[in-house]
């Protein structure tokens, strides 16, 4: 949590209370259902909280924001992103039952308004989206295939409308068919061995209509 405020040190105190339930809600889902693995729940401010959080350093989100994100497991980094922006509103989805069930939840736990969260495969989201975020649930040819369609027209940020994606390692490959993308590195942002090859990717994507 000490990190979280150290790299986030604007937050109000009901953001702080919402970031310091998150522990032992997620340690209670832990021994039910596999949500997290079991050697990263120990570190889930850093590994999960504050890795979800680097999309916020990249491009914060404006008021009225509408994010979706795709494979969100246990809710990250949907439920996070929620918690720091309470006026976006936030859609979670996976196609596993029992991790959206924890995700709605823990989203109604943690009295997150701006949260909707529901079984469902990307290709059958309904609505266009200013920023679609994802954790490396595929690779980028594949994800971009699902969710291509789902882009609203109108700018309101300082980067393009499109995708945000936390992924790790060289992906000199897999973004090779797609000169647009950004990379960000995240060590730039937070300063912990476990983000040295962690980083953000922006692809801005054309509204489609």
């Amino acid at each position: 949590m000490e990190e979280i405020l150290k790299y986030f040190p604007d937050l109000t105190d009901h953001q702080i209370l919402q970031f310091q339930k998150m522990e032992a809600l997620y340690y209670e889902w832990n021994a039910k259902i596999n949500v997290i693995s079991r050697k990263d729940i120990d570190e889930l401010y850093t590994k999960h909280v504050l890795h979800s959080l680097a999309i916020a350093k990249i491009q914060p989100f404006e008021p009225g924001t509408y994010v979706l994100d795709v494979g969100t497991g246990g809710g990250f980094p949907g439920i996070p992103l929620a918690i720091l922006f309470p006026e976006t509103r936030f859609y979670l989805i996976d196609v596993i039952l029992k991790k959206i069930n924890v995700v709605k939840a823990v989203a109604e736990i943690l009295e997150l308004k701006n949260v909707k969260a529901e079984q469902m495969r990307a290709e059958n989201v309904k609505g266009d989206y200013d920023f679609i975020v994802s954790r490396a649930v595929t690779n980028m040819p594949d994800f971009v295939s699902w969710i291509k369609d789902k882009i609203k027209k109108q700018n309101k940020h300082e980067l393009s409308n499109g995708i945000l994606y936390l992924k790790g390692g060289d992906l000199t490959e897999e973004l090779a068919s797609f000169p647009k993308a950004t990379e960000y590195n995240i060590s730039e942002f937070f300063e912990n061995e476990f983000f040295e090859t962690k980083k953000v990717v922006h692809l801005p994507l054309k509204f489609k209509a």
